[in-house]
């Protein structure tokens, strides 16, 4: 098969890949969208030492697997957990002690033209949600999962800091909430997308320090985490959303003398993610600045990484 191998931070096309073999309780997919996202991005630098394919966020067509998902549409939890360790038992499966996570952590992804899966991980598409929507199920889930941790009221007031791809699906998700809601960023042309749906936008100027109760972390970078902290009120919350590529550093005594409530957060429910995309709840189409076939994968990469692009999707199967 055709895939994008990474190995010691190169990528390379390769069209003689094995077609993977699914194990015991798993599924054979073959993949019709893939989207890069900015973890993709990250691996490629040096963020973990991943050898195999990339790729976690896609749509396919189960080929092998429960006789009633045979050429269904479905997307994939990226998990694929033990089913005994503690976390499992506990229903934590996304901290499974003995998990492989697609296109992350021993396992291959979907930057191929095949990828297995547990059928547990798997969930049919909607036939009213579009293939192209559908490929932005898992980075929706991940927005949605602040929600899982943190109860957002109507009159909570909730800062998101960053206006990617990350923080315009998680701005557009605690929307819905009906909180006072402000959504910063540096780029006016993408933090128009969000006032065309009614969701206040701004840039650092515009955030008052020590007013917000909840403030929501979407860029990894310092200069991000600093305007989130300052934002909050005593007993806040900060949730971080991104990963940091470097050391992030603090005062911690702040934290402290505040009460301040720091949250990581990152995989989330897809169930509720594909409702919100087959209710149209959420806006994704604008998001898309670039389409490749797979063997144009190298080129895609390096669109994904120029200054304002957000998602580039991978077209592998029709």
């Amino acid at each position: 098969m055709k895939g994008l191998w990474l190995e010691n931070k190169e990528l390379q096309f390769y069209a003689d890949l094995p077609i993977p073999e699914p194990l015991p309780g798993e599924t054979l997919v073959r993949v019709l969208r893939a989207g890069i996202c900015n973890t993709d991005l990250e691996l490629l630098r040096g963020y973990y030492p991943y050898r195999g394919i990339l790729g976690h966020e896609f749509v396919g067509v189960v080929e092998q697997g429960p006789e009633d998902l045979i050429n269904q549409r479905v997307v994939g939890e990226i998990n694929a957990a033990c089913g005994y360790c503690r976390f499992c038992l506990s229903e934590q499966p996304t901290h499974c002690e003995n998990r492989s996570v697609l296109g992350i952590v021993n396992r291959n992804g979907a930057f191929a033209e095949y990828l297995t899966l547990p059928v547990a991980n798997l969930h049919p598409v909607p036939d009213s949600v579009s293939t192209d929507a559908a490929t932005f199920t898992e980075p929706i889930a991940a927005a949605l999962e602040i929600q899982q941790q943190v109860s957002i009221r109507p009159d909570d007031k909730v800062l998101v800091v960053g206006d990617g791809k990350l923080g315009q699906l998680v701005a557009q998700t605690i929307a819905l909430t009906g909180c006072e809601l402000l959504t910063i960023g540096r780029h006016g042309d993408k933090l128009a997308n969000l006032e065309e749906r009614g969701i206040k936008i701004g840039f650092v100027d515009d955030v008052k320090d020590r007013y917000f109760d909840i403030s929501i972390e979407c860029t990894g970078n310092p200069e991000g985490f600093a305007i989130a902290r300052r934002s909050l009120r005593p007993r806040g919350v900060l949730v971080l959303k991104s990963t940091y590529a470097g050391a992030l550093t603090f005062d911690a005594s702040a934290l402290v003398v505040d009460e301040i409530t720091l949250i990581g957060s990152r995989c989330g429910p897809f169930k509720p993610a594909l409702q919100l995309l087959a209710q149209n709840q959420v806006n994704v189409n604008y998001l898309i600045h670039g389409r490749y076939f797979l063997d144009e994968g190298i080129a895609a990469f390096a669109k994904a990484q120029s200054p304002g692009v957000l998602k580039v999707l991978l077209e592998i199967g029709s």
